[in-house]
């Protein structure tokens, strides 16, 4: 049960633009991709409250903490780079060309790469963020979603639009190992359950799909409020959150049970949002309030009478 506990104002010259955003585990700093700035901008989950811009991020897309390096990696869509940001201290370290529009990003801890999905000529690359150097690259079968690096599989997931799949790359080939078709039209929100070999799948086509990538087979769906972004996956309490942007709504999703538990009112256009795993608090990103709205995780007897709380909140 999903409970408002605060909002963060964002600096916005528009009401038009967030993308991906992530949380640093360990300090609990949220990066938010944020477009329509061209710059990432800086959260302090702890004391809810903004404390950096950083800029040269032009059309800010893809956000991600890499948790253990201490480092954060922004695509700029507008210029074919991506920022290596330190986490520490909030200031950019570095910049790594990576083609023509980079967007999806998914980090392997283990060999120190990072792939970058590339929605301009739907490839996927393969960057060494200590060197600056690109080790390869891949032609796609489509356009490219989210990512991410599964590491039970010791595999990179990727989201392809049409035709609808994931595909499985190898993070040493760097070469496609396999295509799982998804029935459903447009994947696009990816995540991984940890250690489990499966994961979920939100699709353009209104629903959320669960996918054993092991064996290569879908196992089961749930029909989400409308067209679906960004997937975060809540290990702890066994819940799935999406991101709607029309109507504006996160749905919850029981993840052992694959039913609807929550739905939960954002604001229209806001499609994106991030997960504090370590604080049980959820970032939904809101365009015209130009604001983070923050949410945190409330126990079934929090609730007057011990009950499960309602199914809608505001």
């Amino acid at each position: 049960m999903l409970e408002r506990i605060g909002s963060v104002a964002l600096p916005s010259r528009r009401t038009d633009g967030y993308d991906h955003a992530d949380v640093h585990q360990r300090s609990g700093k949220v990066y938010i991709a944020h477009t329509a700035n061209d710059s990432v901008e800086v959260v302090d989950g702890v004391r809810l409250e903004h404390i950096a811009t950083i800029s040269g991020c032009t059309e800010a897309s893809g956000v991600l903490c890499a948790q253990e390096e201490g480092l954060v990696f922004a695509a700029s869509r507008g210029e074919g780079k991506v920022l290596v940001i330190d986490a520490g201290s909030d200031k950019k370290v570095s910049e790594v060309r990576a083609g023509k529009k980079p967007n999806g990003l998914a980090w392997d801890p283990h060999r120190g790469h990072l792939l970058v999905a590339d929605v301009g000529d739907n490839k996927a690359r393969l960057l060494d963020p200590q060197s600056g150097r690109a080790l390869a690259e891949l032609a796609l079968e489509g356009r490219p979603r989210w990512s991410l690096y599964e590491q039970s599989l010791d595999l990179f997931l990727l989201n392809i639009r049409d035709p609808p799949g994931v595909a499985l790359i190898s993070p040493d080939s760097f070469a496609v190992k396999k295509f799982v078709p998804i029935s459903v039209k447009g994947p696009h929100g990816l995540e991984a359950v940890p250690g489990a070999g499966r994961g979920f799948v939100a699709c353009d086509g209104k629903s959320l799909v669960e996918v054993d990538f092991a064996n290569g087979k879908e196992l089961g769906s749930v029909p989400l409020s409308g067209e679906p972004d960004v997937l975060w996956l809540n290990p702890a309490k066994g819940r799935i959150y999406c991101a709607i942007g029309e109507p504006g709504v996160i749905d919850v999703i029981d993840t052992r049970r694959l039913v609807p538990l929550e739905k939960l009112p954002t604001e229209e256009g806001a499609h994106t949002l991030t997960f504090d795993v370590k604080r049980q608090r959820l970032y939904a990103l809101m365009p015209k309030s130009q604001c983070a709205a923050v949410f945190a995780e409330r126990s079934a007897q929090d609730w007057p009478g011990g009950s499960a709380g309602p199914t809608e909140t505001g």
